[in-house]
């Protein structure tokens, strides 16, 4: 082969290594959303916040959050849907509202399997079963003894109607033999507020937007959901530990975009999202919360949604949980 020859194909052989950057570099053109479908101060907005700056590092575009609250997060959640499938409008919440919401909201506009495309897990929140210190409380036996001497006086916030949260609350109550009110608010940030306050008076909520008005005894911690006690609350024992029941619930926090987003985008998007899960800032401000960050697939979360639709639909038609 010539010099000039072997030039040429030394030249194109840099070029096709090159076009992959390239692919990458143009795969975003403008500013990308990630919309929480969820009221400002809850845990998806507070993730959110913190990968959006390392987000927009990587893809070279800014990076917004918009909040868009309302219908237990099907109103965010089908904007994305509904947006232009090139990865520039990405959804962080907690995946569990979407695995409830098929079998709740039997007109939903929007398709969870189909109308949403996976990114990837973000984190893994416990949940904390916490009372205003005005009930007399500080264990499950006090509390259901209380709850059963006083049917209906207790309120139990959460986050909206339909979010798993109502959804645990409710099976909770129908496990234990109990008789309490289910009000909703608009996100996990005012539910808290609202117990904190007196207006309502229990809240199951992940640790990440409850845990520290617990600390702080603004909350009286009763257990928590997960594996083991959180360091910053060892004296408060599990749900497994409680003889409770859906002690694997939890706020599972996921990145998704939308739908028939090419591969390759989301591909990318996972990479990066993976490699922001990956620094010791992120993780230790994720721990500080109570939380745990669970790098993996797009297929992991799309096989774990698929369970889940199935095992949470369950849960809501046995217990004939409804939205209205």
């Amino acid at each position: 082969m010539s010099l000039r020859l072997l030039k040429a194909a030394a030249a194109a052989l840099a070029f096709t290594a090159l076009v992959p950057a390239l692919a990458g570099a143009q795969q975003f053109e403008r500013p990308v959303r990630i919309v929480v479908p969820f009221a400002p101060g809850g845990t998806s907005d507070i993730l959110a916040r913190l990968i959006a700056p390392k987000l927009s590092e990587a893809v070279g575009q800014p990076v917004v959050v918009e909040n868009k609250p309302g219908a237990a997060g099907n109103i965010g959640a089908d904007s994305v849907a509904k947006a232009k499938p090139d990865g520039h409008t990405l959804l962080l919440m907690d995946i569990g509202s979407l695995a409830v919401a098929p079998s709740l909201f039997p007109d939903l506009s929007y398709n969870v399997e189909n109308d949403l495309a996976p990114v990837g897990m973000v984190m893994f929140g416990p949940y904390v079963l916490a009372v205003n210190p005005s009930v007399p409380a500080k264990n499950v036996p006090e509390l259901v003894a209380y709850a059963k001497a006083n049917p209906g006086k207790l309120a139990v916030a959460n986050s909206g109607v339909g979010a798993l949260n109502h959804i645990t609350a409710v099976a909770l109550a129908r496990h234990l033999g109990i008789d309490w009110k289910n009000v909703p608010y608009k996100g996990g940030a005012a539910a808290s507020r609202a117990v904190v306050s007196g207006e309502s008076n229990v809240i199951i909520n992940g640790a990440t937007a409850t845990l520290p008005f617990v600390t702080n005894k603004q909350l009286t911690g009763i257990a928590v959901t997960g594996d083991e006690r959180l360091a910053a609350l060892p004296d408060v024992e599990t749900f497994k530990q409680a003889k409770l029941p859906l002690d694997d619930a939890g706020t599972w926090q996921g990145l998704l975009t939308t739908g028939k987003t090419p591969p390759e985008v989301v591909a990318k998007l996972n990479a990066e999202l993976n490699k922001i899960l990956a620094m010791p800032e992120i993780q230790a401000k994720v721990a500080e919360q109570g939380g745990s960050v669970r790098p993996g697939t797009p297929e992991a979360v799309k096989s774990w949604l698929a369970t889940n639709i199935k095992s949470w639909g369950d849960i809501v038609r046995a217990a004939d949980i409804k939205t209205n």
